[in-house]
């Protein structure tokens, strides 16, 4: 590990914001490496399901390199707000941005999902692409994306989830806990990072266990749908 213990001591917010400012220039090629390319499939389907709700003011939260914010183009939004706590990520994403001449449409910023800085009733959709399970507070973080939805507003979350069904469930465990740490350690020389991923995602409270926690931050009409066998699932809700 490139960094000792002492300098990953203090929160664990400030852990993981180290750790993907370490690893941010290999984030996306490990991304799709890893995934076998089916992240960019998840990222569709979240789109598709804002596409229903035509939102033009839209919040990624724990944009990363803005993999997501690039894609919502799509949608045709008058502005997309991107923000994550890694300042290296938001560079990357502004030179992703610029490469696709997509700046008056799209503007990332470092920021805390946890303490929005925006006013409440300022977005039509928020979304979050493999960053909720980051959270240091998880209801504080759903319960500042709910105040800053407008009411009728659409949240949309894509996370990994841990398949419950033979056989998906042990290979999954398998490339988890053991040929996902050993190559991503190798790709982007950071062990810590990729012990970090499956631990995360076990821990997470997904599915129904995770729609009650939107049920008590305040979000209604909460749905999920699983992607790939249950390897990752889509989370949905309003602001009533």
């Amino acid at each position: 590990m490139r960094h000792s213990e002492a300098t990953l001591a203090g929160s664990e917010k400030e852990k993981v914001r180290l750790m993907f400012d370490r690893i941010a220039e290999r984030y996306d090629f490990l991304n799709h490496f890893l995934s076998l390319g089916t992240d960019r499939k998840w990222r569709k389907n979240v789109i598709s399901i804002l596409e229903k709700v035509k939102p033009k003011q839209i919040l990624d939260v724990a944009t990363g390199t803005a993999d997501l914010a690039l894609a919502a183009l799509k949608l045709s939004p008058e502005k997309i707000t991107g923000i994550d706590i890694s300042e290296k990520m938001i560079l990357i994403g502004n030179e992703k941005i610029r490469n696709q001449g997509a700046e008056s449409f799209i503007q990332l910023e470092t920021g805390d999902a946890e303490n929005l800085r925006f006013e409440k009733n300022s977005f039509d959709a928020v979304t979050v692409a493999f960053g909720v399970r980051n959270f240091e507070n998880t209801m504080k973080g759903l319960s500042e994306m709910l105040r800053v939805l407008k009411p009728g507003g659409t949240i949309v979350i894509l996370e990994f989830s841990v398949p419950q069904n033979f056989p998906v469930k042990q290979l999954f465990g398998f490339y988890f806990h053991r040929i996902l740490p050993f190559f991503g350690k190798i790709i982007s020389k950071d062990k810590f990072a990729y012990r970090y991923l499956p631990d995360s995602v076990k821990d997470f409270p997904c599915g129904n266990d995770f729609l009650k926690r939107m049920a008590e931050a305040g979000f209604t009409q909460n749905n999920f749908k699983e992607l790939s066998f249950g390897i990752a699932s889509i989370y949905t809700g309003k602001k009533p």
